[in-house]
Parts: structure tokens; sequence; C-alpha cells
């Protein structure tokens, strides 16, 4: 079965009436764990960005805190689970603010992980690549914000 392009759904979802409609989205959130954070994203958080940004900083911390900090090995694992967290809400959000703020977060509690992420080369490339995705991002946004995100980014950049 091949799938249909984005138009062609998009022209048969303008012919369908609302209940149908909203019995597609529901069972879109039925079919996978992320559609329905997707949808959860869409319909509670989108107004409230601040909130989001604020609940997913303290999950992030959260994780960073359940680290078993016992080998690179195991912190390698975990912080790449906790950045795919980040990332796929960063692709919920799709603002390049959101995405600035919660990168430099995580690099945050990496910077705060013992034993330190400089002596494993891995950990440290993470970092130093979140540092370039952040400064790509930074470039993107409005002067003002940009002046706003300096400071934090500085930090960073001379751990």
């Amino acid at each position: 079965m091949n799938a249909a392009s984005i138009s062609v759904i998009k022209k048969e979802l303008k012919t369908l009436p609302k209940e149908e409609l909203m019995s597609i989205c529901l069972e879109l959130g039925k079919f996978k764990k992320e559609n329905k954070e997707l949808l959860s994203y869409i319909l509670f958080e989108k107004e409230n960005e601040h909130r989001f940004i604020i609940e997913l900083k303290a999950e992030v911390e959260a994780e960073f805190r359940t680290i078993n900090t016992n080998s690179y090995f195991y912190i390698k694992k975990s912080v790449r689970r906790i950045l795919r967290h980040v990332k796929k809400h960063i692709k919920y959000s799709k603002r390049k603010e959101t995405e600035i703020e919660l990168l430099i977060h995580f690099c945050e509690q990496l910077q705060n992980i013992r034993p330190s992420i400089k002596n494993s080369p891995t950990l440290y490339n993470i970092y130093k690549r979140q540092l370039i995705l952040i400064e790509k991002a930074i470039l993107k946004i409005h002067e003002d914000l940009q002046y706003d995100f300096e400071e934090s980014i500085e930090r960073l950049q001379n751990f």
C-alpha cells in the first residue's frame, strides 16, 4: 500500500464532516504514542508554550537525576535517551526559541553530571554538537532574542 501525498490527504480531509475528522484524530492517537503526544501538545500545550517549556525542563532534570553514573557507558545511553526525548518535543513545537531554551537546559544539565563529561570523548562530542545546533538556531531568530541567549551560549562554550 502506497501512502498518499500530504496535498491529496489535505484535499480529502476538507471534504469530511467534523465528526469524521474527530474520529480520525482519535484513531491516530490510539495508533501510536507519538501521535497521541503530538495531539496532546496541539490541543493543550500549544497555547501556553512557556508552561510547556517549564514542564519539559522539569522532566529533563528528573531524568538526569536518575542516570546511573557508575560508568560512562550507562551515562552515554541515558544522555542519548534524554536527548531523543528533548528533540521529539522540539519537533512538536517547531519554534526556534523553544528549541534554543530546551537545548541550553539540556547542555546545562549535561555539564553538571559527575563524573565530568570532559573525560568521555563521546559525551563531550554530544555536548559540542548541541552547542553547534544552538548557535545555528540562534541565527534564525530575531536580533533582540539573539542577544538574550548570547550570555547562556557563552557560559556553555566556556565549559
